[in-house]
């Protein structure tokens, strides 16, 4: 019996998600190049909306401008992901603006929305998204990220519609080094002054949020 690896996971992942694409009508396709939304939506789903359960984030209605700065930030390290590094490293420019005008012009559905989480945690997740917790310097959340957690230029991303898995481990990687290129380091300042708990419970809040929507979407032009 052969066991299942990554690996193979990500193969059977885009191979369903290349028959999807091929299948639907209904979204906007891309030539096949390195830029083909195909290779994306084996992990980040065929209407870019993630995957929740492997903690993949929605790519759908995210702003262009934010988009193109990840691909890049993957791409010369400044996001340290080894399957992300290894899939943005072959893309040139033009393909990032490909694929950033590809995803932020998709529709923003409505994700399904996270178990809410306990009580308790849930009220510490609300104070500090809302709040923070100045006793330690942690400011809110909506202060860089927008009164509606719809994000602000291309450094402080929307919040809501993501995995808490993915908040939580983009938290952690802040924490960790492994995820840079914020202005002044200010994330970094602010997961670096978290706890465990905290993450968690702003991470669980977040994702049982619903997205104020929908998200009137951009029209996206063929490539040449």
């Amino acid at each position: 019996m052969i066991r299942s690896n990554p690996l193979h996971q990500f193969l059977r992942r885009l191979a369903a998600s290349v028959a999807v694409l091929a299948a639907s009508a209904a979204l906007p396709v891309l030539a096949a190049t390195a830029a083909d939304p195909a290779s994306c939506a084996a992990c980040h789903g065929a209407n870019g909306m993630g995957n929740a359960a492997a903690g993949y984030p929605r790519l759908a209605g995210l702003p262009k401008a934010y988009i193109e700065a990840q691909l890049k930030a993957f791409a010369d390290g400044q996001r340290n992901n080894a399957l992300m590094s290894a899939m943005a490293k072959p893309l040139n420019p033009a393909d990032i603006s490909h694929l950033a005008a590809y995803y932020s012009g998709l529709h923003l559905g409505e994700a399904p929305l996270a178990k809410a989480p306990p009580a308790e945690q849930a009220a510490l997740g609300d104070a500090l998204v809302h709040q923070g917790d100045w006793s330690k310097g942690i400011p809110a959340c909506i202060r860089c990220h927008g009164p509606g957690l719809e994000g602000v230029g291309t450094a402080f991303p929307p919040l809501l519609g993501q995995p808490a898995a993915y908040i939580e481990a983009q938290i952690k990687a802040w924490k960790e080094g492994t995820r840079r290129g914020d202005p002044q380091a200010l994330m970094q300042t602010v997961a670096l002054r978290m706890t465990d708990a905290q993450t968690q419970a702003a991470a669980a809040w977040l994702a049982a949020q619903p997205v104020p929507g929908p998200k009137a979407a951009a029209p996206v032009k063929k490539a040449p």
